[in-house]
């Protein structure tokens, strides 16, 4: 794997580097640490964009220092420009199959528009994404995998077996029973609603969670870890579900597939993946092909 992490001088990326220098990774895999500062035209003095600079290149040299540590293959870049377009223009050229970053949490106004840069990446990064919030448990890690079925949920959980992982580390598989009704069917009031067919829906519904569990666990058999399966019967969003199995398991990392949405999808935040990497208390992985 070829693994772009993206550093500044905060906090959150001194802990998104800990998460990835303690965790393993499949053999002959490759890092690039990046940090990226402002060009120096944006400051009126030459020394504030000279300090950023020196402080950037510490912190890339530290980091690639620690994953060298590690046996790893490691690079350490140090650029200018918008660090949202630079992390995406890089991770194109190199090839990553992963951009790391760390969350800076933000208010829900600083999610709303996406101002930062990790939400930034999320949405637009060619390849796989994850945003690290504090370290895993390494003593008894616990991966939530949430499943639709789909062809990018497939996707997700051979991203999870195709990685080495603590002989400790617990999986759990996810699922929530969607209604989909026809749109003719959505619009009836009762008591012109067909219940039989409703009853029908629903038994379609609870088979296709259950197929789409069936396979992830098959999927995640070759991890050799302890794996367990919940089924959520949809009252409420699939983000919210999400989140709250993540929070009531005591998930240390949530790993998504992405469908790929875009431009006014995009825009407004419409998919579960982007929803729950925004929101959730803990890292998460979105996985993209």
């Amino acid at each position: 794997m070829k693994i772009l992490l993206a550093m500044d001088t905060s906090p959150a990326s001194t802990a998104a580097l800990d998460e990835i220098v303690a965790r393993q990774w499949p053999a002959g895999s490759s890092f690039e640490v990046l940090s990226v500062g402002e060009p120096s035209h944006l400051w009126t003095t030459s020394e504030v964009p000279q300090e950023a600079a020196r402080r950037a290149e510490e912190v890339v040299q530290s980091g690639a220092a620690q994953l060298r540590s590690k046996g790893h293959e490691v690079a350490g870049t140090v650029l200018s420009g918008d660090p949202k377009a630079v992390i995406l223009d890089q991770a194109r050229s190199w090839g990553a199959d992963f951009i790391v970053v760390g969350s800076h949490g933000g208010s829900a106004i600083t999610r709303l528009i996406l101002g930062n840069v990790a939400a930034n990446v999320l949405r637009y990064a060619p390849c796989s994404v994850e945003i690290v919030r504090g370290r895993l448990n390494l003593d008894r890690t616990r991966v939530l995998l949430a499943t639709d079925g789909s062809a990018s949920s497939e996707r997700a959980a051979r991203s999870i077996a195709e990685r080495p992982w603590p002989a400790s580390t617990a999986f759990r598989v996810l699922s929530a029973v969607e209604l989909i009704l026809p749109a003719t069917r959505a619009l009836m009031e009762p008591p012109f609603v067909d219940s039989a067919f409703i009853e029908s829906a629903r038994g379609e519904a609870m088979q296709r969670s259950q197929d789409a569990i069936a396979r992830a666990m098959e999927i995640l058999a070759a991890t050799g870890g302890d794996l367990s399966e919940s089924i959520s019967v949809l009252l409420d969003t699939p983000r919210a579900i999400i989140l709250e199995e993540a929070n009531r398991w005591g998930a240390d990392l949530i790993v998504l597939g992405s469908h790929g949405h875009s431009g006014v999808e995009r825009f407004l935040l419409g998919s579960v993946s982007e929803g729950v990497a925004l929101h959730a208390t803990c890292s998460v992985e979105i996985i993209r092909g």
